[in-house]
């Protein structure tokens, strides 16, 4: 439920949700742990935020010193832009002698640390300047283009409706970052290539898989998604996406052999059986759990895409995914029959779009595909992993 809710979020650019104190806390902290220094020295742009609602500036400022920041750099959207049905300035830009009514509206704003203006002999989130923004603050402007040129590493929870091509801005520009998006996005072929080519990764991750937003606006959502009596909402979707090492992907996963797993598995799927499935349009056998990967099997492997949640780049190397393929299939199947699990039947080509498993009887409670009296299923996207020699 909660990943449809981020669907229907991305459709209707529902995109304000904004990221804890702690939850950005305990992700920057395992950069820290790998690489003190990661942050020394480096300007930190943190755009689409909104300065005055964001945690990620009141984290950086607050730890501006600790982390040795040279300059912190946060842009925000104009109200207009996010379509806010009701809205008003907040006390610190009203009673600021910058305040412009119309402004306020139509053009985004700048926060920018990088001196001791109050001459306490500290910098913090007291020495921060805002001024409006010549634009809306939209991250495709060249004036916001200028700002992440100028910057080492950017961090922020981007829209999610922009997200694909937010990345890729970052990406042209060759810069660090640390974003927070939907797992689905590592499917996308802007975003998975970077995945195989270990130029993205996920980060250390929320708390028990669980990410909770503050949202600003009308709470329209699912059951047991929003909390009125927090005020968040909670999606079991996001990570953390990121090019910043981090200890935890260093670390190896501790598995069994394949004879242990077929003998030994705690999943029903695998406990039991002669053998692993194997594809029928890659060479490729399915693991349909990520613990349940044999540690001495020497062929490809298609693994969950959670699996890049431990995903250790000493241990395996990624070879592709079956979503779309991406050139990787070596079979095209005509059009097939698809018996969905009411019994329904219809014309489809589904089969061309993942892996396949050949079936020599119909599979019970499962869609199935008949291609010339042939039986096939297909599995959810995989990642096509090999162990490293």
């Amino acid at each position: 439920m909660a990943n449809e809710t981020l669907s229907k979020a991305k459709e209707a650019k529902n995109d304000e949700f904004y990221t804890q104190f702690h939850d950005i806390e305990r992700e920057v902290e395992v950069y820290l742990e790998y690489d003190p220094n990661v942050f020394r020295g480096k300007t930190v742009l943190l755009p689409c935020d909104d300065p005055e609602w964001s945690n990620f500036t009141r984290y950086f400022a607050q730890n501006f010193e600790r982390l040795g920041l040279k300059k912190l750099i946060s842009t925000s959207y104009a109200v207009e832009s996010k379509k806010i049905k009701e809205w008003q300035p907040t006390l610190f830009e009203t009673e600021s002698p910058y305040f412009d009514a119309d402004k306020s509206r139509t053009n985004g704003k700048i926060f920018v640390l990088d001196e001791d203006i109050n001459g306490d002999g500290r910098f913090n989130i007291n020495d921060l300047q805002w001024s409006y923004l010549e634009g809306d603050g939209d991250f495709r402007s060249a004036e916001v283009k200028a700002l992440r040129d100028e910057a080492d590493i950017i961090v922020t929870n981007p829209p999610f409706s922009l997200f694909r091509e937010f990345l890729a801005w970052i990406v042209e520009a060759e810069k660090k970052f640390l974003v927070i998006g939907s797992m689905n996005a590592i499917t996308y072929k802007e975003i998975f290539p970077l995945i195989m080519d270990n130029k993205l990764w996920l980060g250390n991750g929320f708390q028990s898989g669980n990410a909770y937003f503050r949202i600003i606006g009308e709470a329209n959502y699912a059951n047991g998604v929003y909390d009125e009596s927090t005020g968040l909402v909670k999606f079991r979707n996001c990570c953390w996406m990121t090019n910043l090492d981090h200890g935890r992907r260093h670390q190896p996963l501790q598995l069994m052999t394949m004879a242990d797993n077929l003998k030994f598995s705690k999943h029903k799927e695998i406990k039991g059986r002669a053998s692993y499935d194997h594809y029928d349009n890659y060479d490729a056998i399915d693991v349909p759990y990520t613990d349940a990967i044999p540690s001495d099997y020497e062929g490809v492997m298609g693994v969950p895409v959670s699996f890049l949640d431990k995903y250790c780049p000493e241990q395996f190397e990624i070879i592709g995914i079956t979503k779309t393929w991406f050139g990787f299939a070596d079979k095209t199947y005509p059009e097939q029959i698809q018996v969905g699990k009411d019994g329904r039947r219809s014309k489809v080509t589904k089969l061309n779009d993942g892996a396949t498993i050949k079936h020599s009887e119909v599979p019970e409670g499962e869609t199935y595909y008949i291609v010339n009296g042939q039986i096939f299923s297909q599995v959810y996207a995989r990642v096509l992993i090999r162990k490293k020699q």
